[in-house]
Parts: C-alpha cells; structure tokens; sequence
C-alpha cells in the first residue's frame, strides 16, 4: 500500500498514537535503500529519475493541514484543542532520510508544529542506513522521537530480512551509526519467520537472538520496539510470531530495565 499524498491522516498507530504522516518518497512507488520482504508498501521498482516533493512543498502541505486541523470550522477542532495529533511522522513510501533536504525540512517541522500543536512530537521511522550522513544525524537529533531499525544483529539474517541495496552493508557499520546517539533513540525490531527465494528467514532462532540482546545491550537504546507483520506483505511466506512468543522474546530484556513495547 502506498501513501498518495505528502500530507497523510491523522490515522492512528498502533505504536505512536494519533498520527499525522509525512511523505518525503515518490507517491507513485517505493524508494528504500531496503527491500525488506515484509514492507508493507512492496517490492522497490527500478526508476531512473525519481520524483520527489520539495521542501517548499512539504512546508506548504503541512502547514494547510496543522492549520486546518486547529481551525474552529475543521471538524477535528474540538480533539485538536486536546492535542488531537501526538505526533507528526516521517515514514511512508520508502526512507524519509534519502531526500536531499531532510534536514530543512526537519527543521520547518518543528517549527510548524511549535505554531499549531506544540504538543505534539516529532517522529521519524529510519531504516539507519542513511546515518552516516552528517546532515541525517543533524536532523535527528532535532527530533522528539528517533525511531531506527536493526531487525537482526548478524550480517546474514539482516540482509536475509532487508535486502539493503548494498550488499556490503553490516551489522557493525549499523551499529556504529546507531551508538552516535548515546542509547537516546528508539531501537525498532520486526520478528518473523519463514522463506524468500528458498532461503529459510528467522530472527527468532536462539542464535540471533544471542546476537541481538548483545545489540541491544551495547547500544542500550531508550526504549526498544518489537513487531510483528501486520498488513500484507510482499513475500508471501512470512508467518506471524504470536503474541506470547514475543512477551518471551522481550522478558530477558525487562528484567534488565529496558522499556519495552511490543505491537503483536
């Protein structure tokens, strides 16, 4: 499923709360930097010259909509004089931190929303491969909510689930990338099982596991959330991890003190 608007909601998540989303990618396909077999969105397609919103018209869309929701005729007004929105999410088709100006547009943001919703926080889901950009980490950091991906913690689970574009990307170049933040961001996990292309995916199996708490401990992240599959995916033979395995999954780690939440 992809967005068709730069300005998408308020929905509600079930991780972040009331949602007003924001796409950065093309509207009329995915553009990742991975091509994880259970997004939501689908398989990346080949194109030569990609289209995306400028900042001046990201800035345009969002300030419409804040504006609009916090009018007294917007049928929203009445939630929003109750902070309506929680939070304004970057996420979408594909990954946010590829457009050029994030880091403008990041910074239009904040300041939109401390004009219309000042209680609202700002959020962006990453898929961490776009962190060894300077100008990425800048933007981050001037976010409420950093919400960066490591879905399993060896080399060959990770490029099993996520297919990175490049193949020479690793667990420990994302690691390093991660820990510039000092544990001060959200550590976002998918657990599935199943198959893609013949090969046998799993990032529940005891040794990645070992793997990943050891992630999860050297980068000692402020909260961590685990996930499940939810919509339909674009590798067919993926199977959802039940609830109950998850809570096992995640008690290891609750006992240590790390805040947990677990969508499942």
């Amino acid at each position: 499923m992809l967005f068709q608007s730069i300005i998408y909601g308020p929905i509600k998540s079930r991780r972040l709360g009331t949602s007003l989303g924001v796409e950065l990618m093309p509207l009329e396909h995915k553009l990742c930097t991975f091509n994880c077999v259970y997004c939501e969105c689908g398989w990346n397609e080949p194109v030569s010259h990609p289209v995306l919103p400028t900042r001046e018209e990201v800035r345009a869309a969002l300030e419409k909509s804040l504006s609009t929701l916090n009018s007294p005729t917007s049928p929203n007004s009445q939630l929003s004089a109750f902070n309506s929105i929680d939070v304004i999410t970057f996420s979408g088709n594909g990954e946010p931190t590829l457009h050029p100006d994030f880091l403008g547009i990041i910074q239009d943001t904040c300041a939109l929303r401390d004009t219309y919703c000042p209680g609202a926080k700002v959020s962006v889901l990453s898929n961490s491969t776009q962190l060894g950009r300077p100008d990425v980490v800048q933007a981050l950091r001037l976010c409420d909510n950093r919400i960066l991906k490591l879905d399993a913690a060896t080399d060959e689970m990770m490029r099993l689930i996520d297919l990175p574009g490049n193949k020479r990307l690793t667990v420990a170049q994302i690691m390093e990338w991660l820990a510039q933040f000092d544990g001060d961001f959200t550590l976002q996990t998918c657990f599935l099982r199943g198959e893609h292309d013949g090969q046998i995916l799993d990032n529940t199996r005891d040794k990645e596991l070992t793997a990943w708490y050891q992630a999860v401990e050297i980068l000692h992240p402020k909260q961590i959330m685990m996930y499940v599959i939810d919509r339909k995916t674009p590798e067919e033979n993926l199977q959802k991890i039940p609830r109950a395995e998850m809570e096992r999954i995640a008690a290891p780690l609750i006992e240590k003190g790390f805040d947990i939440i677990i969508s499942a």
